[in-house]
């Protein structure tokens, strides 16, 4: 393999679900530095003081470090808006060489106090709301020279305890990640690289801040450049020869010669938490929650 340091994004297009903020935003300002397009497509239009951030302060980062970004107001749940913003973002670049789905909801209630329509809504936008963005990219992508397409989801694992009691969320972004296993056997034809990410730890984002664990679990997470990096260093590899795998994050830092992930942590003198949907820490400085405790 070519190294890192020789290959770049200069000149891509890439169409990021939920990059308002967060992971999303981590992989656009990544992209940018290499001279990047990036498409901000999210529902944030006005600023909430709890999740700061919307699609044009998000052009405005992309566009200050170096790429060149377009906004485009865009609720994935809606095949409308959809198809309008890959329209939009076609037209305004030329074209779509990847597209990556970081759009997704949360919430790990069980069965008795989760209302449907929470379920529904988790269900629409990681599971529906990824494969439509796939469909609407498609006929972009296949057009594309080395095109990818990149989902925030875990690796696969039916073990039972990844279910329970969380079983909504579990199912959705198990449904996201199906959605990698299916495409990249449909797809390996046409060269279009489908591929899933997944970060070892907790990472520092509006939704561990306000939804999981307030300021404690932001302490013990990672800043979201350790997935943007991971995202960038698969992105930019042969498209024909990288299909079908589900990347965790320092693992795939470690392939392009990383030894030190003390640069991501959020506050280097406490442990990181281990990430859901995974059964033990890969690197050094990294403990089980209660959430794998209790299991």
């Amino acid at each position: 393999m070519t190294p890192t340091t020789t290959r770049s994004l200069a000149g891509k297009t890439l169409f990021i679900t939920g990059a308002s903020r967060g992971i999303g935003l981590a992989i656009a300002m990544r992209a940018a530095r290499d001279g990047a397009n990036v498409v901000v497509a999210a529902k944030s239009v006005t600023e909430n003081p709890r999740i700061p951030g919307t699609i044009y302060t998000a052009a405005a980062e992309i566009e200050a470090a170096g790429g060149q970004a377009l906004a485009v107001p865009c609720d994935i749940r809606f095949d409308d808006q959809v198809e309008a913003a890959v329209s939009q973002a076609a037209s305004c670049f030329g074209g779509i060489d990847i597209l990556v789905n970081n759009a997704s909801a949360i919430d790990l209630r069980g069965i008795d106090a989760l209302e449907m329509k929470r379920f529904d809504l988790m269900h629409q936008i990681n599971a529906r709301g990824t494969y439509l963005c796939c469909k609407a990219a498609l006929p972009h992508l296949r057009r594309s020279a080395n095109p990818h397409i990149l989902t925030l989801s875990p690796p696969l694992d039916l073990n039972p305890k990844w279910f329970s009691p969380n079983l909504a969320y579990t199912m959705s972004k198990y449904e996201m990640s199906l959605v990698t296993l299916g495409l990249a056997r449909d797809l390996a034809a046409d060269g279009v690289a489908v591929n899933s990410l997944w970060p070892e730890t907790a990472i520092a984002t509006a939704a561990v801040g306000n939804l999981l664990g307030g300021d404690e679990l932001l302490r013990r997470s990672r800043k979201p450049e350790i997935v943007a990096d991971a995202a960038h260093a698969i992105l930019i590899r042969p498209a024909t020869s990288c299909s079908g795998n589900f990347f965790i994050d320092v693992s795939v830092l470690a392939e392009e010669g990383m030894t030190d992930f003390s640069t991501y942590a959020v506050d280097p003198r406490v442990d990181a938490v281990l990430d859901f949907f995974l059964d033990a820490p890969i690197t050094a400085k990294v403990t089980k929650s209660a959430f794998h405790l209790g299991k």
